[in-house]
């Protein structure tokens, strides 16, 4: 995505930040994971399987990688230790039906975290590492499940002045059928890339209970992506001056697709000042110029930070948001009124009910929703 003036914010990743919780001294040579009922996290996920990840050496190995390597096959289980695991992270399309669990009370307990930045030099000399190639984490396989768990990118601006492709992501999700529950995704600039394998593909992602921070469209791709019972966050830049900050929003749907992003009984938070962001602006990629993004919000609380009165923006001069399917339905908060006719398409009862996480998803239930 297009770079935006360096920030100066601290993100730190430090025990004390996120408030990491040690694995017990007492804990068993392999970690155990507690049962997941509460979670909707199926117990029965836990069989011969399981591969257990422990950064401090008592489990089965002690980077997540090493444990995606050796599950070379499909529906293996990753259970992982509390812990801070900094590395880059590949699931590779042939390890289908793969499930990452927490083995913390909650997703600040195992965070998987690493610094590259779309600017970044590639250690062979190769040059940078594009949007892509920034990603913590990468799934391109199918089937794929996280509970529990932070996802993020640290990388600073302020640390690195010279670099102007800022974009950073923590992960970047292709595989069809992906779902993730209490989930933290962290990062600046393009923290969570919901995209597909290739431009025919639609692949489904369904994201429940997730926390998604960012300034510079921080959700952004063209999967059929459904955000059920999400905390969006917009953080305070002190590099910018005026508005806007960034962009909560990014989606890059192919036209083909009849369904986008789906933002449902969520809400948008802010560390901003007030209307200094906006909910959203169009990308229309180089690789698909005949895009048309879309993203339907409903049912959501839009905090003052959102820029109520031109909530949306372009991308680009020949790409104007209006051209694009965005669209919102019975959102409340500041940040949601409609105050300037034609500037926050409204759907009406009847074409509210044709946007909803059933039919996004089609034939796909992931496991623990209700119909």
């Amino acid at each position: 995505m297009p770079s935006r003036p360096p920030s100066r914010r601290g993100f730190l990743l430090a025990g004390a930040t996120l408030g990491l919780t040690p694995l017990p001294a007492h804990a068993a040579a392999r970690p155990r994971a507690r049962p997941f009922g509460r979670h909707g996290s199926p117990e029965a996920r836990l069989t011969g399987r399981t591969l257990y990840v422990d950064p401090r050496g008592r489990g089965d190995f002690t980077t997540v990688q090493a444990a995606v390597d050796a599950a070379t096959d499909a529906g293996h289980t990753l259970v992982l230790a509390p812990g801070v695991y900094r590395e880059t992270v590949t699931v590779p399309a042939g390890a289908a039906g793969m499930t990452w669990i927490g083995a913390g009370e909650d997703p600040r307990d195992v965070v998987v975290v690493y610094d590259n930045a779309a600017g970044t030099p590639r250690p062979d000399g190769s040059g940078t590492y594009g949007t892509s190639g920034s990603a913590t984490t990468l799934v391109r396989a199918d089937g794929f499940t996280a509970h529990r768990i932070t996802f993020a990118n640290d990388w600073l601006r302020a640390r690195h002045p010279g670099v102007t492709a800022t974009q950073a992501v923590a992960i970047k999700v292709q595989g069809d059928r992906a779902a993730f529950r209490h989930c933290r995704f962290l990062g600046h600039q393009d923290t969570l890339y919901a995209d597909s394998s290739a431009l025919g593909v639609f692949a489904r992602q369904y994201y429940s209970h997730c926390y998604v921070e960012g300034d510079v469209d921080f959700v952004f791709g063209r999967a059929t992506a459904v955000f059920e019972h999400c905390h969006f966050r917009t953080l305070d830049r002190t590099d910018l001056a005026a508005a806007p900050y960034g962009f909560v929003f990014a989606p890059s749907t192919a036209s083909a697709n009849p369904l986008g992003h789906l933002v449902v009984r969520s809400r948008v938070s802010s560390e901003a000042p007030d209307a200094f962001y906006k909910l959203a602006r169009p990308w229309v990629p180089s690789s698909d110029i005949t895009a048309r993004p879309m993203l339907i919000v409903r049912d959501t609380r839009l905090a003052a930070g959102i820029d109520a009165v031109a909530p949306y923006t372009d991308m680009s001069g020949s790409h104007p948001w209006q051209r694009q399917r965005f669209a919102e339905y019975r959102n409340t908060g500041p940040g949601a009124l409609v105050s300037v006719p034609g500037n926050r398409p409204q759907l009406t009862s009847a074409e509210a009910a044709l946007h909803t996480r059933d039919t996004y998803l089609g034939d796909w239930r992931p496991c623990g929703t209700r119909p």
